[in-house]
């Protein structure tokens, strides 16, 4: 579906530049956005470089184990049914606090991990009996309840937001703060209110 929504938008902007008779306007509007588009992958990857670097040092350290027991009141309100000893907890926890820092690139490992993890509880829940009427590869609630909150644009510090205002030249590129606070705020108490209705159905 994307494909041919990027297909129509492309189509669109040559059909419009042809009749406007600004076709050389677009082809060097084109040369200029790839540019851009090449130097703000570099900026992104040494920002998500940085921070994907510092987690697996606080992992390594212990750090991230001590902030997995901090949060752990959180991750069991969240997801009742994991065992409090799983290793899937820390990957839950290094996800949660790079969404938290706006860090979404940095945070998707972590999330695949998780998912990871969270498939393979939920095949032993299956091959014990426990799930035997639930069909194979059926997402569990764990998964659903992740999924929903990455969704629900968990984040406190939007740093990949920052970084692109920065990049683009703005006045004060941390005055998107307070905004992505709060909506952070609704987003994620809609998202958390509906699992937790969902999962007792």
């Amino acid at each position: 579906m994307l494909n041919y929504l990027w297909g129509f938008m492309i189509l669109a902007g040559l059909g419009a530049g042809i009749v406007t008779g600004q076709v050389e306007a677009v082809s060097n509007a084109s040369i200029d956005s790839a540019g851009e588009a090449v130097n703000m992958a570099v900026t992104m990857l040494g920002i998500m470089s940085m921070w994907t670097g510092l987690i697996e040092v606080a992992r390594q350290a212990g750090l991230l184990d001590r902030m997995t027991r901090g949060l752990r009141p959180v991750l069991s309100f969240l997801f009742p049914r994991i065992p409090q000893e799983h290793r899937v907890n820390e990957y839950l926890t290094a996800n949660i606090l790079a969404n938290i820092l706006g860090l979404g690139w940095a945070a998707t490992p972590a999330g695949l991990k998780a998912m990871e993890d969270l498939a393979q509880l939920e095949e032993k829940r299956r091959q014990t009996g426990y799930l035997k009427n639930v069909p194979k590869d059926t997402a569990s609630n764990e998964m659903c309840t992740f999924l929903i909150l990455n969704i629900s644009s968990l984040q406190l510090i939007p740093v990949n937001m920052i970084a692109y205002r920065s990049q683009y030249g703005s006045a004060s590129p941390a005055a998107v703060v307070g905004p992505a606070v709060l909506a952070t705020l609704v987003s994620t108490f809609a998202a958390v209110i509906f699992c937790r209705v969902m999962d007792r159905r």
